[in-house]
């Protein structure tokens, strides 16, 4: 088991660690392997596709606000509307990375990796403008009558034969591990430890010894219900999931929009500061810390650019399970929508946390008297802004936030699941991931993080090369749309 932690944690590091060889090289050197391939895939349809996150920000825009959706209808037997499918992506990506990534780039790469992370979710909608389109274009109706698409299939476009199999298979087995198992644990571990820090202040709360492990007798409680919750909602189906994610997303997005507001408008003389100290401190860290701690500005863009593409997860192959099972009448539709996803993800909820986090000013270890990071700083941040119910907000926050993760990264790994073993399979599916998400609450697992980690890299890599191979159909699909964008030949 060592061994296989320390192969786990070595290839971890492969993907996401700058390469020592390419050190010297500014930006390329102080990204890992994984970031510049990300990046550079969405530098490459932002160029291919015209820009299309600012010409297309306008039509997604209104078709999320503007009354568009009402008047699609209803979805497809199987299906979602398309703001169902929306709202499903966005569940899977409005998760911990939110408030636990943001924090956690601010305090390892300071304020100004909030800026990098801006740069990444800029690009990043070009690319899933990409996935999301393909993903309509290449849907099907599954074994159960019900509409099933994703990667798999446009995989098997990009590639014909034994190769495109392989790669589709592989993808599919590393999302159900990556997202399906492991990801909802981690998630599970998110919001019990978060509600753990609530109850367990004083750390005399009750423990409890479960299969051989004795945590605070709160975390097991928190798994149960959680995975009882998650078993009714999956053992709804697709109808059931879409249901649920339609009203939970704007509902958890209003709430933590009206507690991060009031948390930066009672203090408005943060706002300049904030913005100075990410823009400084995207360039010059040093000048924003003051000499405290020795945060150089490959550390600001290489934690910006790496939270920043696992929070929004475009590139990763994982939202377009939701767009491709929306009934819209032209493949491009979706995409505009997908390109509001990443917006609202990242510079909506991602932001409120960072700028809450950085007026506080509880990221500096000489403000705050202590190395903070993660969730941790989060509620500390929120504490200052808030007052006292500080910590009791981000726990609830973190756990509307982590829970919609848990049932979005629920339905990716299923219609994997059905693609591998068929529709039969899905029953032991449920089963093992509400077993997942119970065991996730009781601990956390360096080697299980460790693996969702290097799983969410490897399987970037099967669906980013496919859709660059089908580079010239998601350009045929977006004139198709709008025919002043045709090519005069």
């Amino acid at each position: 088991m060592e061994k296989f932690s320390e192969i786990i944690l070595y290839l971890d590091n492969l993907l996401w660690s700058p390469l020592p060889m390419f050190s010297q090289i500014p930006v390329i050197g102080w990204l890992s392997p994984l970031a510049i391939i990300l990046v550079g895939t969405g530098i490459w349809f932002t160029i291919k596709l015209k820009f299309i996150q600012c010409r297309g920000f306008k039509k997604g825009w209104n078709a999320v606000f503007g009354g568009f959706i009402k008047k699609t209808g209803k979805a497809d037997k199987g299906g979602m509307t398309s703001f169902q499918a929306l709202a499903t992506a966005i569940a899977a990506q409005v998760g911990t990375g939110n408030v636990v990534g943001a924090s956690t780039a601010i305090a390892t790469g300071g304020p100004g990796a909030i800026f990098w992370m801006w740069v990444a979710a800029f690009f990043g909608m070009s690319t899933i403008f990409a996935e999301a389109t393909l993903a309509q274009k290449y849907k099907k109706v599954g074994d159960d009558g019900h509409m099933t698409g994703g990667p798999v299939y446009y995989i098997h476009e990009a590639f014909k034969g034994g190769f495109g199999r392989f790669l589709a298979v592989l993808f599919a087995i590393l999302i159900i591990l990556s997202l399906g198992f492991m990801g909802n644990a981690v998630q599970s571990n998110g919001i019990a430890t978060a509600w753990n820090t609530v109850f367990n202040k004083d750390g005399n709360m009750m423990m409890v010894n479960i299969l051989g492990v004795n945590v605070p007798i709160i975390q097991p409680i928190i798994g149960l219900l959680l995975a009882i919750i998650s078993f009714l909602i999956f053992a709804g189906g697709i109808s059931s999931i879409a249901s649920f994610t339609e009203k939970i997303v704007p509902f958890m997005a209003f709430i933590f929009m009206i507690g991060s507001l009031i948390a930066i408008l009672t203090h408005i003389y943060w706002v300049p500061q904030i913005f100075e100290k990410i823009f400084v401190g995207a360039f010059n860290p040093q000048a924003v810390f003051g000499g405290t701690v020795g945060v150089m500005i490959k550390d600001a863009v290489s934690k910006g650019v790496a939270r920043g593409l696992f929070s929004n997860e475009a590139g990763m192959g994982s939202t377009p399970h939701a767009h491709a099972v929306a009934k819209v009448d032209k493949p491009a539709h979706q995409g505009y929508l997908a390109i509001i996803g990443v917006f609202i993800d990242t510079f909506i909820i991602l932001n409120l946390t960072a700028f809450v986090v950085i007026g506080s000013n509880m990221y500096d270890p000489s403000f705050s008297g202590a190395n903070l990071t993660g969730a941790a700083l989060a509620q500390a941040g929120f504490t200052v802004g808030l007052g006292t119910i500080g910590n009791i907000f981000i726990a609830i926050c973190l756990t509307f936030f982590a829970f919609s993760t848990v049932i979005g990264w629920y339905f990716f790994g299923q219609a994997n699941i059905k693609y591998l073993f068929g529709a039969k399979s899905v029953t032991i599916y449920t089963i093992i991931v509400c077993v997942c998400v119970f065991l996730g609450s009781l601990q956390e697992v360096d080697v299980i993080w460790n693996m969702q980690d290097a799983f969410n890299g490897l399987m970037v890599l099967p669906n980013l090369i496919s859709i660059i191979a089908l580079t010239k159909v998601v350009k045929k699909l977006m004139e198709e749309d709008d025919p002043k964008e045709m090519i005069h030949k």
